[in-house]
Order: C-alpha cells, then structure tokens, then sequence
C-alpha cells in the first residue's frame, strides 16, 4: 500500500510536469545513482524485458531478477490505467509496465534515475544534455501537454520526455529553445520494436 501511495504521488507530480532541483551545473542526481544503472534501455529491449514478454507479474519479475512487482495507477498521454509497477531490492519503482491488447508488453516508462536510456540518457539530465535536435521533437498533449517528447537517438522506439519546471505554455507548441535546454528529462518510453 505504501508503494501505490508514493507511485500515485509520483503520478500526480509527473502529470504536473514538477521537476526536480536544478543547480547551475545541471540537476541534482545523487552520487550513488550517477554511476550505477540497475536496467539499460536499449532499442531492443528493457533489462530483461522484450517484445516477446508476456504481460504478467511472473514474466516481469523473470526478465528482471531482483526486483519485485506491485500493481499502480500512471498516465500516459492521453489517459490514465493500471499498471504493473517494478521496484529495485530498495524499494525504489524503476519501471512502470503496460500491458498491450496480445497479452503481451505494450510499453515501459523508465522513472527513476537508477537506469539509463539506448545513449546512457537518465532520469534528471538536461535537454541540452541529451544531444537531441529541437526540430525532431514535438509538444505533448493531454496529461502530458506543454512536455517535449523526443527519439532517443538510434532508437527510433524509444521516447525521451522533458518537463520545464512551472512552464505556463503556451502548450500547444514547443517551449523556446532558450527553455528547452533547461527543461529536465522526466521518463524514458519504450515501445517493442516492430521487428
């Protein structure tokens, strides 16, 4: 219960688009967690999961020795639904899982900063950070508006999506550069890819 209590506080907080401190050298990640990455999200897969995993706690849990798995509610952009929420031997909820209409893995959001992205992105870096072009990326809308949702370079499935801490829009276009570069990296999607 206490793990759904703080997913749906972090729900809240993510679909405020709220951001963690920034520092005039980037944002605060703590030391641990700069160097350690408990799951990689490549194109092909995340951790252990791929798009020949089955949407079930077993499944999951399989693909992600160590970890164990709680049922939670999320956004994605248009709406919200329940999903199977994974947590490090912490704890701490690394991934959110979604299930697709095959029974198997629709997608999964990476949320914490103890994984990294296909380029080693993480949860908290910078958009002028990531090394993604302004022009590749459009406005999100929705739970999910005024957010820059971006390719992750050389994986055309994979979503970087950046949040600029108290945007007040306008949300129907991308920030301005002079405020995207600040805005900080918030989940990283991942969807099967095709083949």
């Amino acid at each position: 219960m206490r793990r759904t209590a703080a997913a749906f506080a972090l729900l809240l907080g993510f679909s405020a688009a709220a951001c963690s401190p920034v520092y005039d050298d980037g944002p605060v990640l703590s030391s641990r967690n700069q160097s350690t990455a408990l799951v990689e999200i490549s194109r092909d897969s995340v951790g252990g999961i791929d798009r020949t995993t089955s949407y079930s706690e077993r499944a999951i849990m399989a693909a992600l020795p160590g970890f164990t798995t709680e049922g939670l509610q999320s956004a994605t952009e248009s709406n919200t639904e329940w999903v199977t929420g994974a947590f490090d031997s912490e704890g701490f909820q690394i991934l959110q899982v979604y299930k697709g209409g095959d029974g198997k893995v629709r997608e999964v959001h990476g949320v914490s900063d103890r994984l990294k992205g296909p380029n080693g992105e993480r949860i908290g870096m910078l958009f002028s950070q990531a090394g993604i072009s302004r022009s590749d990326c459009r406005v999100g809308r929705d739970l999910w508006r005024g957010m820059a949702i971006c390719p992750a370079r050389g994986a055309e499935n994979v979503s970087l999506l950046f949040a600029i801490s108290q945007y007040d829009g306008p949300y129907d276009r991308l920030a301005p550069s002079s405020e995207l570069k600040d805005a900080e990296l918030q989940r990283i999607v991942w969807t099967p890819p095709a083949s």
